[in-house]
């Protein structure tokens, strides 16, 4: 069977008109489920966090291959222009413009039609996609649970890889430093402890601080997101309270202890506390998602067998991919970093392209993913199994 390419670019545009900021899917994924039922997946369900899953079986044994892509996006911020109207999906020349075309929904919907159209009777094992929740705020949380649910053997991320094939990424860490100090007022600062102050020699220390290189994954980053101090307003009192955020980028081998080991010392500097904060979102289901907010590097080894067949499916299928790393964090954070499943990455446009204004995937790029895609599919599963 060949891909419907006019039924993929119509699934994409219904996807990009109905809005789905994280915690708030609900209206995409009925959308999504609708779709691979019409598309006659085996199985199709939405699990307690609200990710939709869909489940083509193979006639022959063989491994499962999950391929997620994420069905939630960043918001639209008030205030600033786009030349087309983010969730209209107008088609304009080769392009499809709207929030989350890039990042992610254009990879999904490849995704979903790419898989709908493997040869059963020659598929060894079972193709899995799934449109996960809650991603833009919890990387790979809601993965875990589709993850227990059905146990894959390889994942595929299709967040954007310019058609490269990556295979690997940063994770991600979001660190609080806290000081506490002592009011007084502003007319007589030295009767108090100003937590600002207190903070600031760690603050510098950390900018003095090495994370480290990777030659795939690149440096590791630390950087200031946001400084808070109470109270707030700060009407003539000194602040005795001050919260500093960090987004920390990981390289593959950091664990939470290491990290906020290397953080601790700074202690000695002042009284300053150091802790991984903590996510807690509810989702359009009313689930709670709860973690600590470590994501994991991953990386897997070039020369593994998903690594030979994805390429060979990719040059199959018309690519001539390189291999890469991500330098955003992802899904895979859970697949590969927490549960150490083979993970790839494929998908259409550049890291870049995600979150920005007037947001667009090019036709090509459409098409070109869910050729990828297939290609991907026939080689780990239609061929000898990795």
């Amino acid at each position: 069977m060949q891909i419907a390419f006019e039924e993929l670019l119509v699934f994409l545009q219904d996807l990009i008109r109905i809005q789905s900021p994280s915690g708030e899917e609900d209206d995409v994924a009925h959308r999504i489920v609708g779709e691979m039922q019409r598309l006659g997946f085996d199985d199709v369900w939405i699990d307690v966090n609200g990710s939709v899953v869909g489940l083509i079986r193979g006639a022959q044994p063989g491994p499962l291959t999950l391929l997620d892509a994420h069905c939630d996006t960043v918001g639209v911020a008030p205030g600033v222009p786009w030349r087309h109207d983010p969730f209209a999906a107008n088609l304009i020349g080769d392009r499809v413009y709207g929030r989350g075309t890039s990042d992610m929904k254009g990879a999904l919907a490849a995704m979903i039609h790419a898989a709908a159209v493997v040869n059963r009777d020659r598929l060894k094992g079972r193709v899995a996609v799934s449109a996960t929740v809650m991603e833009e705020v919890m990387e790979g949380v809601a993965l875990q649970a589709i993850i227990d649910d059905i146990r894959p053997d390889y994942v595929i991320i299709g967040e954007s890889t310019n058609f490269d094939l990556n295979i690997g990424g940063r994770g991600r860490a979001e660190i609080k430093l806290e000081s506490i100090g002592r009011p007084a007022h502003s007319s007589s600062p030295h009767l108090g402890i100003n937590a600002v102050h207190r903070l600031l020699p760690a603050i510098q220390a950390i900018e003095r601080l090495d994370f480290g290189l990777d030659p795939l994954l690149g440096p590791g980053l630390m950087a200031l997101t946001d400084i808070i101090s109470e109270p707030y307003p700060g009407h003539s009192v000194i602040p005795s309270r001050c919260l500093v955020t960090y987004d920390r980028r990981l390289l593959a081998g950091e664990t939470e202890e290491s990290v906020l080991d290397e953080l601790r010392v700074l202690s000695e500097l002042a009284d300053i506390h150091v802790n991984l904060a903590q996510g807690e979102h509810v989702t359009y289901t009313g689930a709670w998602m709860r973690a600590p907010k470590f994501f994991p590097a991953w990386k897997l080894a070039a020369d593994h067998p998903l690594v030979a067949k994805a390429l060979a499916g990719l040059r199959a299928a018309g690519l001539n991919p390189k291999l890469g790393a991500y330098r955003f964090c992802t899904n895979a954070a859970s697949s590969a970093g927490r549960y150490g499943i083979p993970t790839i990455g494929f998908g259409p446009g550049e890291e870049a392209r995600a979150h920005i204004v007037d947001e667009y995937i090019t036709l090509d790029e459409l098409r070109t993913a869910a050729r990828g895609y297939s290609g991907i599919i026939d080689h780990v599963h239609l061929s000898s199994s990795c």
